[in-house]
């Protein structure tokens, strides 16, 4: 598990140790400062063997303050420094103000008006330490500022966050809610140097694009915080001893002929993450294509909900999943009808959702045992005046994110919701929550591809009906999903999702 924590969580437990008289503010602008020269040099070692030229640019905060650090620094090694100051000194904070004096015993200070394009033209490295994890809102100045990076070939290293994301949200803050953000050119930076921790916003919405490769530093602060949040990882993947109905029976509903290929996806992902038991139930017509395509998977009829009512009776059927090409006609809405009263552990997906959109009743039914897994324009028919609020133009920080949407979702609908995208966010109705990071080094572009989701379903119930909790299930479920496309690679197709998984269990040792 990786914690991230939010600007406040972070500020909070810098004041703490300051205030509990084991470390000051200064001490900690200094490890931060230091941090980030250290991780330059890890990066590109030649930087380290010669003296070159830097570019400094620094804001009127503590930010600001870690980047007369950082200038101080890499002048004592013998580079050539530039240190150009958004602000004025006056209003600094204390700390940031006693690290821009050192700066001013050692060389210049220009203001920002002074800058163009040569400032970036020959520079091997550009460091921005403007505005960090403390931006409350943006300013005219952002947007034109990397505009004068394009075509400059210099390196660009943020100091925490990159100036103008909001480091709660990853979402790009606007002037005002007029913009639409298209204007602003915001290059990708090669290296993002972060303290204690990640912050959301490397992970979510635009930061994984552009904060480049994250390096978190040590800056020797106590660990822990109230309600952070984490990455989500596997847990308890080793079966226990049994038959196979101690492994749990999994119940896949499909749809009609011609449609089965998303429900057998998902099936077929059940049975491969340890389920003892899954059975396809289809409508009548379909029963001969789905045998001719189907093995150790069981198959079993339902035409209707008073089918369903009687299939459930049997109490050995620990979890269903209902929506990959199911249909979205009035049977299939009493299908889901019927499964939601009877309160076993299932994931809705898909068709599922689709339903759940239309019909308050169906929504309304809802339980703690149910895991919604929506992708954006899912979401966007299940929460509208939520998804409302994500897209809107975000113009002061912290600004409003998929987290804050997800856990206010799942806190409406009482369940689990399961976000999906690139940041899948995975919320509770209590507001625990995890965020599923495809980016960085666990990018995986090619799981774009049609019917991935139904195996991330399939995935998700055969966790449940192996007892996992909700939660839980959806958690390592998203996080083997991700590792299934990593382990193959490009050309991945989703029937292949499944196929990887005994790869990927004995990679972790199970």
């Amino acid at each position: 598990m990786t914690d991230l924590l939010t600007a406040a969580q972070m500020r909070a437990i810098e004041a703490a140790a300051i205030a509990s008289g084991t470390v000051t503010g200064l001490d900690l602008m200094e490890r931060a400062g230091r941090g980030v020269v250290e991780a330059v040099f890890a990066e590109w070692p030649e930087l380290a063997a010669g003296s070159f030229r830097a570019v400094v640019l620094c804001g009127p905060g503590n930010n600001g303050g870690d980047g007369f650090v950082v200038a101080r620094l890499l002048k004592e090694w013998g580079w050539s420094v530039e240190v150009y100051l958004y602000g004025t000194p006056e209003g600094m904070p204390g700390d940031a103000r006693a690290n821009y004096e050192r700066w001013v015993a050692m060389g210049a200070v220009m203001p920002f008006a002074d800058m163009d394009t040569r400032v970036f033209h020959g520079t091997p490295l550009v460091v921005d330490a403007l505005f960090g994890t403390g931006l409350s809102r943006t300013t005219n100045m952002i947007g034109g500022l990397w505009d004068m990076t394009k075509g400059s070939g210099c390196r660009l290293i943020a100091v925490d966050i990159v100036s103008g994301l909001c480091a709660d949200s990853g979402r790009y803050i606007l002037n005002d809610a007029s913009e639409d953000g298209a204007h602003y050119f915001v290059p990708p930076f090669d290296l993002t140097v972060t303290f204690h921790s990640a912050k959301p916003g490397h992970y979510l919405a635009d930061g994984s694009n552009i904060c480049g490769r994250v390096k978190v530093v040590d800056i020797d602060l106590p660990h822990r915080a109230e309600g952070v949040l984490m990455t989500a990882t596997p847990r308890n993947l080793t079966k226990p001893a049994g038959h196979k109905y101690s492994h749990g029976h999994a119940l896949i509903l499909s749809g009609p002929p011609g449609h089965g290929g998303a429900a057998r996806m998902s099936a077929r992902g059940a049975q491969r993450i340890g389920a003892g038991l899954v059975t396809l139930a289809c409508p009548p017509d379909a029963l001969a294509e789905n045998a001719g395509r189907l093995e150790a998977i069981m198959l079993t009829t339902v035409a209707d909900a008073a089918k369903l009512r009687a299939i459930l009776t049997d109490a050995r059927i620990t979890a269903l999943c209902l929506g990959p090409g199911f249909g979205t006609g009035p049977a299939q809405a009493a299908m889901i009808a019927t499964a939601l009263h009877a309160k076993r552990p299932m994931v809705l997906d898909a068709d599922a959702l689709t339903l759940l959109s239309r019909d308050p009743t169906l929504f309304a039914a809802l339980h703690s045992k149910c895991v919604l897994t929506p992708h954006g324009g899912e979401f966007a028919r299940l929460f509208p005046d939520i998804a409302a609020k994500l897209d809107a133009p975000a113009t002061k920080g912290p600004a409003y994110s998929k987290v804050d949407a997800t856990r206010e979702a799942a806190a409406r609908v009482g369940c689990v919701v399961l976000f999906k995208g690139p940041d899948t966010v995975i919320a509770s109705p209590d507001g625990s929550c995890a965020i599923n990071s495809a980016a960085y080094d666990r990018a995986a572009p090619w799981l774009a591809t049609a019917g991935s989701g139904d195996v991330l379903a399939g995935f998700i119930t055969g966790l449940l009906a192996r007892g996992f909790a909700p939660q839980q299930a959806a958690e390592t479920g998203a996080w083997l999903h991700v590792e299934c496309a990593r382990s193959f690679g490009p050309g991945l197709i989703a029937e292949d999702l499944p196929e990887e998984l005994p790869k990927v269990f004995r990679a972790l040792g199970l």
